[in-house]
């Protein structure tokens, strides 16, 4: 799996004929022009939202991080932030699991929301690099706010004794949502081959966030690894573990359902 890459005789999507490939794979796929459409105004909407909060409670929580910050909490703060990526990995494998994996475009109000767009990036994999910041991060943002919020509460309402002892703590949290927050714009990065500021390839050529090669694994179908989309730090031990295989098995064996059918219907729309 490791060196997979896209192409015709991986993807089952491909026909022979490379004109009826081009027309079933990407933009003009008759599933991706259907779920492309279903993105709504009030969708928009609710992404900016998001988008403008989620912002402002980053900028103000990091604030009250430097006003708080000393050496002496230096140790484990570089641990809260190997510890946030590498939650924050997972917690993107899982979410990326489950909405792959799992449900339809037809659920009530997270059908459309929250599952139509994983099922347009495996028919339009580069849709994901035609849409803007808002777009991009909004669904993030809006999972990030919670936390975010809790710990604006708590720098407006605990004392400085207080938080000196939680400072190591809320500097993980911190970095978690960070992670969390740019997930998605990672994951766009990932897919983008061209026009990168240096400093993005930089990282992934290092392997902090996602790298474009590495991404390549889960899209070849039928999409079922490789699902940590921050830093794909824990993607190789998930997979050589069989994680995401013997959950799948579990839910099946308990619901009957099975995995990712939802996502092929939506492949094999041809008009």
């Amino acid at each position: 799996m490791a060196g997979a890459e896209y192409g015709p005789s991986q993807h089952p999507e491909f026909d022979e004929d490379e004109g009826a490939a081009c027309r079933r794979w990407g933009a003009q796929h008759a599933g991706a022009r259907e779920l492309a459409a279903l993105y709504s105004p009030g969708k928009r909407f609710q992404e900016w939202c998001c988008v403008i909060l989620c912002f402002s409670l980053i900028a103000h929580n990091f604030v009250h991080l430097l006003l708080l910050a000393c050496w002496e909490h230096a140790p484990l703060v570089m641990l809260g932030v190997v510890a946030g990526a590498l939650i924050a990995d997972f917690l993107s494998g899982l979410v990326h699991w489950g909405a792959d994996t799992w449900g339809s475009v037809e659920l009530p109000i997270v059908g459309k929301a929250f599952i139509r767009p994983f099922r347009e990036h495996h028919i339009d994999p580069t849709a994901i690099t035609r849409h803007d910041f808002i777009e991009t991060n909004g669904d993030n943002c809006l999972l990030t706010l919670l936390p975010l919020l809790n710990m604006a509460y708590k720098f407006r309402t605990q004392s400085p004794e207080a938080l000196e002892q939680l400072y190591p703590w809320e500097c993980f949290v911190f970095c978690l949502m960070i992670f969390s927050t740019f997930t998605n714009q990672i994951h766009k990065w990932s897919h983008t081959y061209f026009g990168l500021p240096p400093w993005v390839t930089l990282l992934q050529d290092w392997h902090i966030i996602l790298p474009r090669k590495h991404h390549r694994i889960h899209h070849v179908s039928p999409h079922e690894t490789y699902f940590c989309i921050t830093t794909g730090w824990l993607n190789y031990p998930l997979e050589k573990i069989g994680f995401w295989r013997r959950l799948e098995d579990i839910i099946q064996g308990l619901t009957g359902e099975k995995p990712r059918a939802d996502d092929m219907k939506w492949a094999q729309k041809i008009k």
